[in-house]
Formats: structure tokens, sequence, C-alpha cells
């Protein structure tokens, strides 16, 4: 790299727009939207889409609600062809839904285009040609007037091929190609020409699409041009003003959300992305940008793991995870203090009653999208208490009091630290059942007891086995634990101080079982836990009783 870069590399001119109004602007509702995934996606994979995949992705898009989707290059060759003239042969496209082809400004490949859609209740074909002085000077080594007549001829025979099919209801787009790096006086000076030649009206207005071909500015800069092309745009009302932009500089989406700010009407882009270099404007993102916002995009995002599904398997390009949105770990916290800032999200968004969404870390609800709720919160060697419960309270219903699950999170961070990998639901349980619940080995196992007495003077008679030899035990005390305490210090099991205690139900009807737990010091001042679980909630407090001497 060099140490100098202005002496290889030109800063990208401001545009001169003293009175801009769109960095005030907000965006109130959803554009015209159109999917370029079956086009430029297309053309941007290592090994495109055959006819069975494209067919897959276009009813994808239509069940998203897409209702502009540019469907091929028909004058690229027979595949192309054949793929968009069967889908109207085939009458898989539905009445509300226009197809989109693309062709350069070349006779040739216009009447091509036009002969893939024939038939077609509802078309778009969009013309295009290069207008910047790079590619002017470099690429084809002509003048102004030399480009603006190529995309004039090619108006004309839109116009000219529309006519011939009248029972097709057409609209034009047409776009100067590398708009974001030409001159805005000269893109607006051929489109105003091809405007000309078409004649658009506010009832069939033209769609004139300004790409950011090539990403060379920041954002803003690309807001004032859209802005600057629309107030000096002639026939504004009879425009469709689009943008399609492009992620070299990694704010694809943000020119686009800044572009309409800055007044356009319509945003071309691939659902997860995809496109030449580093991919078009990611729609998926910008429309749930808006949704949490509290503007409606008009598109049907609630299953995203299945549109991830159907992306991935026509592209053959893995979605990343941290994909916004759609990866697989965008609604996930690791992080012990992510992880216990969103337990605590949760709990209180469960006590609204507004219904306004307020869960930190978690700019949109997981469950809007299908995701599940139990996918949010994994454990790895960062996690703490927080997500620990979380996982706990989710997969078995254990709702753990705050000093147990600082105790139960060192038994996770060893088995963590000792495994090296994440640790999922049934690991999370197999550690919590080795630290609080009956196994092998147990000192004190419960074979049976009776409870007696009045209130304030209980009596415990059990059999229990100790050491694996079954006794028969009894202890007096002002209450249950109390009673099986005492009953255990007569015997040869520890003495326990009761610090605190909880319980709770586990689920709901006949089948519900009770959980509790209980804190006890020893006489060595150790703090040990006890949990016990039956359909009994007085067993369930003897267990505990007895999970702790295990523990002692």
């Amino acid at each position: 790299m060099l140490r100098d870069p202005a002496t290889k590399y030109r800063p990208f001119p401001p545009v001169d727009l003293p009175d801009r109004r769109w960095p005030s602007a907000t965006i109130a509702r959803a554009p015209r939207w159109l999917s370029t995934d079956l086009r430029d996606g297309n053309q941007a994979l290592i090994d495109p889409m055959d006819a069975e995949k494209k067919t897959r992705f276009f009813d994808l898009l239509v069940k998203v609600g897409l209702k502009e989707i540019e469907v091929g290059f028909p004058s690229a060759g027979a595949t192309e062809f054949d793929f968009i003239s069967g889908l109207i042969r085939d009458d898989r496209v539905p009445e509300d839904v226009q197809v989109q082809v693309l062709t350069q400004s070349r006779r040739d490949l216009i009447e091509r285009s036009f002969a893939s859609l024939e038939g077609a209740h509802s078309a778009i074909v969009h013309l295009y040609n290069a207008v910047s002085p790079a590619w002017r000077k470099i690429v084809f080594g002509m003048s102004r007037d030399e480009v603006k007549r190529i995309a004039v001829e090619g108006a004309k025979v839109l116009r000219d091929e529309a006519a011939k099919r009248p029972n097709t209801r057409w609209q034009f787009e047409y776009s100067p190609e590398t708009f974001s790096t030409a001159e805005l006086d000269f893109s607006l000076e051929v489109c105003e020409a091809v405007a000309e030649v078409l004649r658009p009206t506010p009832e069939a207005p033209i769609i004139f699409n300004l790409p950011a071909t090539v990403e060379c500015a920041t954002p803003n800069v690309y807001a004032d041009q859209i802005e600057w092309f629309a107030r000096h745009l002639r026939q504004r009302d009879a425009a469709v003003i689009s943008l399609h932009t492009h992620n070299d500089r990694g704010t694809g989406v943000a020119a686009a959300e800044l572009g309409i700010m800055a007044g356009a009407d319509r945003v071309e882009g691939c659902l997860l992305g995809n496109g030449e270099r580093t991919g078009n404007c990611d729609l998926v993102t910008v429309a749930l940008n808006m949704y949490t916002q509290g503007v409606d995009p008009a598109l049907d995002l609630s299953d995203i793991d299945a549109i991830v599904k159907t992306v991935e398997y026509a592209t053959n390009i893995p979605v990343h995870p941290r994909t916004p949105y759609a990866g697989d770990l965008v609604f996930t916290a690791f992080s012990g203090s992510h992880q216990d800032a969103i337990k605590k999200g949760f709990a209180a968004q469960s006590a609204r009653n507004d219904g306004l969404w307020e869960v930190p870390y978690l700019p949109i609800d997981p469950a809007d999208l299908g995701r599940s709720y139990e996918a949010v919160i994994r454990v790895n060697s960062q996690s703490g208490k927080g997500g620990v419960a979380w996982v706990i309270e989710q997969d078995k219903g254990l709702r753990l009091p705050k000093r147990l699950q600082a105790d139960f999170s060192r038994h996770v961070q060893a088995l963590a630290d000792e495994t090296s990998r994440e640790l999922n639901a049934a690991d999370i349980w197999g550690a919590f059942e080795r630290a609080y619940l009956p196994g092998a080995g147990d000192r004190f196992v419960l074979r049976d007891y009776d409870e007696r007495g009045a209130a304030g003077e209980r009596v415990f008679v059990g059999r229990i086995a100790i050491d694996g030899e079954e006794r028969s035990l009894s202890g007096r005390g002002n209450g249950l634990i109390s009673g099986v305490i005492a009953a255990l210090a007569d015997s040869t099991g520890p003495t326990l101080d009761v610090v605190d205690y909880a319980e709770h139900a586990i689920g709901h009807g006949a089948g519900a079982q009770a959980a509790a737990y209980l804190e006890c010091r020893t006489p060595d001042g150790r703090i040990v836990w006890g949990v016990g679980i039956d359909s009994d909630i007085a067993t369930a407090s003897v267990r505990a009783v007895l999970s702790a001497a295990n523990r002692a």
C-alpha cells in the first residue's frame, strides 16, 4: 500500500447541493421493490442457476411478495431465453407480478428480448448503456453525443417493438449505467432524450434507474445525486426513480436508504445481497430495517430460514452467520453480560401490556422472522450465569434462584473449558443432573417417607439408604424440611442450616411437576445447594434436602 494514496487515487467530488433536503427526511413507507436475483445475482455466480433452480427461486420471490422481478437477460443465450419464455408459456407469472428483462441498447438484442416476453400480460423491458467518462473514453472511445445517440436509438426500438404487441401492458425502464460516476447534467440529458422518444405520462410512467454500478463515494454523495436528479427532471410526475446500489465500499444498504430519503420510489437488489464483486443491495436488510422502525415493508419475511435455505440452494453460496437478520448467529448471545441483559429483557417484555418491543441487543423480535427463542442464548466459555439459567429454563422449565445460577455456572464453565466447544442444552442438563440431582454414588437416597404431627410440630419418618444400607430415620421440626434435616443430623448425616428456600411448578395441569431449591450452610461455613424435582411439592422438598446433604 502507498504511504500517500493521493498520488494514485482521487477523492470523489461532492455534489453542489447546499439546500439538500434528504438529511431531514424519514422513510415512512415502503418503496417499490425489484428483485434482480435471477439476472444480476445469477450472472455473478461461478455456476449460474439452471432452469430448476431459477424456477424455485422465482416461486420464492413471488411468495415473499415481490411484484417486480427481473428474470433474466434473454439475448444472452438459449438457456435464459427459454426460461423466460417458459414462465409465460406455463402461466407461472401471477397477474399482479411484472417480469422484467434486461437488454443492452442494440436493435437485435432488444428484438430478442421482446420475443422472450411474447404473450405476457404485463412486462418491463429494461434498456441500458454506460454514460460515465471512464466508459466513454476507455471502453467505447465515444463522445457524449454518440453515447446519447445509442440510448435514443434503443428507446425507438423499444417503442416500435411494444407497438407490435398491444395485448401486453408494457413499461419501460432506462438505466444510464455508471450513473454514480457520471456527470449529473449528462445523465439527466440522456434520460430526458429517452423520455422524449417514449412519451411517459403520470398514468404510464417511465422508470429511470440510477445505478451505483461501482460504489465510489460515501452514501451521502449518492443521496445528493438522487435528489439533484429528481429536482431537475422535467417530468418528475411521469417518472419512477429507481435505485440500484452495489456494495463495493460496504455501504450498499445505507446508500439505498439515503436514496429513498432523497426521493427515490423504487429499490433494486437481491434478497440477501448476492451480486457482482461485493454484491448488490440486500433487500432483506433494507426491508427489515424499515420494519424495525414501524414501517410495513410490504414483503413477507416471516420464515427467514426458508428464504435462506432456498437462496443457498439456488446460488450455492452460504449465507454468512453474521448476515443482518438472516444469519444463524445474529440473534445469538454467547457473552455473559449480553445474555444477562437479554434474559432480563425477556422477563420485562412478558410484563408489558403495550405490545411494544424493547429487549436489549435484539432490535427485532426473532419470532417475527420465524426464529425460536431457544436459539437466542447459547453457552460457551464466554457465557455467564444468566445464559446458563436461560437455557435451563427454556429447555426444562426450571427457574433457578440467582445464587444457584452462580453456583451452577461454575460447573458449566468447568465443562466448557474442558471440552473447548459450545455446550448444547443436553450438555447443560447433564451437568445440572450431575451437580444436583440423584445419581450413582450418592450417600443419601430417599426410599419412602411419612410426615406426622400438627403445624409447628412436625415429625419426619423415612426410609433412606445411607451408603447403600437402608435405614429408618426420624426427626422433629417446625416443618417438613427442618424435620428431614434433624433426622439426618441425628444419624451420620451432616448438620445443615437453611439459608434460603424456593419452589415453583414446572408446567401446567395434572401432569405438572414441582421443583424445590434449598440453599444451606454447613458448620464450617460452606454454602451447598440442593435441588428436588417431583410430582409432589413436599417430596420435592425432601429430595432437595437430601441433595444438599449429598453435596455437603
